[in-house]
């Protein structure tokens, strides 16, 4: 009869208990534990020796059954069999979440829950069951085996573990340098090294850009996708490469220093102002993912905000996942992968509550000047975020009345990225199936299509639907006013006459803004009326606030912009705030205000007549004679241009040409029957006799 093997000497026990031992410790460590590169690599061995493991324990587990099923039940044989179901579930789970992470865009958070408690519960019921069977027979054969074997598992899985702790130093990630240029300038003092912008990082030194930068690999993995394509056209993606931003921040390098750009960083180029590169000597784009703008990761690592605005907010150096910063296939697969299987940290780094709250946007959406940078005083720039809170779109008492930035800049579109859902969201749930667009429409419909972005055509067409209000927003439908973004009601007489002087009236209302409309840099935008008459025959009459040939405004318009003045009154004119002191001029529509506009222009007192038709037979003239009544027709149009003409010609030069479009906000228009007393149809007649004859 062939002599059984007792267990604790069999090496396929010992090859299960090892690989039992490290995947438990493992799993503890990467739960219970901080995020480290030991953890990540332990993550991969964790899945690596779980998956070779498989074959060894399901073999070991038929034997062990064979063994043992005939002997009498107790409470030890209820234990093994206990932790086989259990050792079943963590296999399976653990499985399916290596599927997940390999080839979906997440790892179920019911599985990992249950591949979890699993785990923790099969580590007791098996430390119970070794327990209860290691000191049941007194043999002194079988405990020196035991303590043999107890040896052995305890040298395989310290020595699986320092395998673990040795790769990270055998591969390491790239170095970090964080350090500021050996010729970098402090000239408001080393504790604001990025002064005169008020962003600062949690270290208050240098971070190297290429742990902010990297936005594509965030679309590159199946992820965020379709996130990444609507970043990819929108104002924070070009916030650093925007032509305009660019000729400007020139001016300042110019006029003030290198160091005074970093005024502007803070909000246009993050990447660049806190990696030190906004710096003496240093002009334009410099640094390494700069042009990004307002990356996924600056963002999104924010870790603070200040309403005070210019950029008052804490930026934090997220740690990276292993492969995630260095080249090659195989460096991309595992840091996509680690991301995916050990969530954790990737979620805890960029999603944050603070996110949800209009203070959030305020820290850029709010900007001023102060001494610091024009030598003179504080000046209140543009300020969407108290536009907001003064307006009744926001409700200090009771939030379910209250639209923030993100319900209307980012609503929610259909999603399959793996951040669809959000249980902390006002009106959503875990499960809605959609994510906040990163499109941030507003009225950047310009440096798309001039910088050839990819998506820009899309872009702009929506940004065009978005100025005119004709994007619907559901889940704030019973809060918001649906219709044009501003409203227009134009009034007149009810009929003139001919020769008589008409007058009207119109009343423009911010509709629906949160804000002031226009809003942003306004010396740079202009949003205006332009109001036409014509006669029921198309002949235009009268027309005001139409800019000429060349696009410059006309001296009648009704203009909403601002018109900032230097020291000297001077305007500012190429958007040299560094230079502003105040303004002379500013008209805007503030959330839920009225403005008004006035207009008057004399009927003519001669009617164009009905088309004569000649008849080319016999030469004749069929004359349609007027009839007592004709009509003016009243069309007003608010237009909007993101830049005007006279500015695109300081910047650029007169010689380039360059325009930005124009945009219909909204038209109204009104039609003015005209009464004919006994002297004008009798002037009417005379006029068509005239023509008759003439002809």
């Amino acid at each position: 009869m062939k002599k059984i093997t007792p267990e604790w000497l069999s090496p396929l026990t010992l090859i299960c208990m090892i690989g039992l031992t490290f995947e438990a410790i493992t799993g503890l460590l990467i739960y219970l534990t901080a995020f480290t590169e030991i953890n990540q690599y332990g993550v991969l061995l964790h899945t690596f020796i779980g998956l070779i493991w498989i074959l060894a324990f399901l073999w070991y587990s038929i034997r062990h059954w064979w063994r043992r099923f005939r002997s009498n039940f107790n409470h030890v044989q209820l234990l093994g069999y206990i932790g086989f179901v259990l050792i079943l579930v963590c296999l399976i789970t653990g499985v399916w979440l290596t599927i997940e992470a390999t080839l979906g865009t997440r790892i179920s958070y019911g599985w990992s829950t249950v591949h979890l408690y699993s785990g923790l519960t099969l580590i007791l019921a098996t430390v119970t069951h070794l327990a209860m069977t290691w000191g049941r027979n007194p043999d002194v054969v079988l405990r020196q085996n035991k303590k043999r074997f107890l040896r052995l598992l305890v040298g395989g899985s310290v020595a699986l573990l320092l395998v673990q702790a040795v790769i990270p130093s055998i591969n390491p990630g790239p170095e970090t340098n964080n350090i500021f240029p050996e010729d970098y300038t402090f000239p408001l003092g080393e504790d604001r090294p990025f002064a005169p912008s008020l962003g600062h990082t949690q270290s208050n030194g240098a971070y190297d850009p290429a742990t902010l930068s990297g936005s594509k690999s965030c679309g590159s993995s199946g992820c965020h996708e379709q996130i990444l394509a609507e970043w990819t056209p929108s104002a924070h993606r070009y916030s650093s490469s925007d032509l305009a931003f660019q000729e400007v921040q020139k001016l300042l390098y110019e006029d003030i220093g290198p160091e005074g750009t970093r005024y502007c960083a803070g909000c246009h180029d993050p990447i660049a102002l806190f990696s030190g590169s906004k710096n003496v000597n240093v002009d334009g784009l410099t640094s390494p993912g700069a042009d990004e703008g307002i990356s996924c990761i600056s963002c999104h690592s924010i870790i603070r905000t200040d309403v005070r605005g210019n950029a008052d907010y804490t930026i934090t150096q997220p740690l990276r996942y292993v492969g995630e910063r260095k080249p090659g296939r195989l460096n991309k697969w595992l840091s996509d992968f680690l991301i995916r299987a050990y969530p954790q940290q990737h979620v805890a780094s960029f999603t944050k509550p603070m996110h949800k709250t209009a203070e959030y946007c305020g820290a850029c959406h709010k900007q001023f000047i102060d001494e610091e940078v024009n030598q003179f005083g504080w000046v209140q720039l543009q300020n969407q975020y108290d536009n907001w809170k003064e307006s009744r779109w926001h409700d200090e008492d009771d939030q379910s009345k209250t639209i923030t930035c993100r319900e209307c800049h980012m609503p929610l579109v259909d999603s399959t990225d793996p951040s669809a859902g959000d249980k902390a969201d006002v009106n959503r749930n875990v499960n809605d199936g959609k994510h906040r667009s990163h499109r941030f429409l507003a009225a950047n419909q310009v440096m798309p299509l001039l910088m050839g972005l990819t998506g820009a055509k899309e872009h702009v067409e929506l940004t065009e639907k978005w100025l005119q209000g004709k994007i619907e927003i559901p889940e704030i439908a019973d809060r918001w006013v649906a219709g044009p973004v501003i409203r227009l009601e134009l009034a007149g007489p009810a009929s003139v006459h001919p020769g008589e002087q008409v007058d009207l009236q119109l009343v423009l209302t911010n509709n629906k803004t949160g804000h002031g409309f226009p809003t942003g840099p306004m010396d740079i935008i202009r949003s205006w009326v332009e109001l036409t008459v014509s006669d029921d025959h198309g002949n235009i009459i009268y027309e005001s606030g139409k800019p000429d040939a060349d696009g410059h405004m006309s001296p009648d318009a009704v203009i909403f912009k601002a018109e900032g003045i230097d020291r000297e009154g001077n305007s500012i004119d190429r958007h040299n705030l560094w230079e502003m002191v105040g303004a002379q001029y500013k008209r805007v529509l503030f959330p839920g205000m009225a403005d008004s506009a006035s207009y008057q222009f004399i009927c003519p007192s001669a009617m164009t007549l009905a088309s004569n038709q000649a008849d080319s037979e016999n030469k004749a003239f069929n004359f349609n004679a007027p009839t007592g009544v004709r009509e003016l027709e009243i069309t007003v149009e608010l237009k909007y241009q993101k830049a005007d003409a006279a500015f695109m010609d300081r910047l650029f030069g007169a010689q380039a040409g360059l325009r930005t479009p124009v945009t219909t906000i909204t038209r109204e228009s009104l039609r003015i029957p005209i009464e004919l007393n006994e002297v004008s149809r009798i002037e009417q007649v005379r006029n068509g006799e005239r023509q008759f004859a003439g002809k």
